[in-house]
């Protein structure tokens, strides 16, 4: 992909995150019973419709985690997640790359959560579609890129 596209994908996730991030906090400090409604909302998100994207989100970030895994595997690269816990000054890179990995995703999801909010809430919450596209893409793309960067190696190795 251009890097001039991406880079402008990236700022644009981004401005839209903040913005909705504002907004969200915004009504979560100020409206009564926000934080009640939404662990609720939360909870019976998988059962309702549109259920099928906490299989298909996760499943898309387990596809990059190990793409991603397999790259640093064959370039012998410091296991992901333990980088961004305690390496600080390669933190920031290393967050950014698994955003540009995961970013598709994230908008996905951020997308197809606004929809199941609007259909199904009749109201738009930013802050629960921003915390389920995490939880579903990003979570699981930090959590196993590391564990496949390690079997790959392994495997590689013997």
């Amino acid at each position: 992909m251009n890097p001039a596209i991406r880079q402008w994908t990236r700022h644009a996730a981004i401005g839209f995150g903040v913005v909705a991030l504002c907004f969200g906090t915004y009504a979560l400090f100020t409206e009564p019973g926000v934080w009640k409604r939404f662990w609720l909302d939360i909870v019976e998100r998988p059962s309702g419709p549109m259920s099928f994207r906490f299989l298909l989100q996760p499943i898309m970030a387990i596809i990059a985690a190990w793409k991603d895994g397999k790259k640093d595997a064959e370039t012998g690269r410091s296991p992901y997640f333990w980088t961004v816990m305690t390496d600080p000054v390669r933190r920031r890179a290393r967050l950014l790359e698994g955003l540009d990995a995961t970013g598709k995703i994230l908008a996905m999801g951020l997308v197809m959560d606004l929809a199941y909010q609007a259909f199904v809430l009749k109201h738009f919450y930013p802050w629960e579609a921003i915390v389920v596209a995490l939880l579903l893409a990003f979570v699981p793309y930090l959590l196993l890129r590391g564990g496949f960067a390690r079997l790959l190696a392994r495997r590689k190795s013997h």
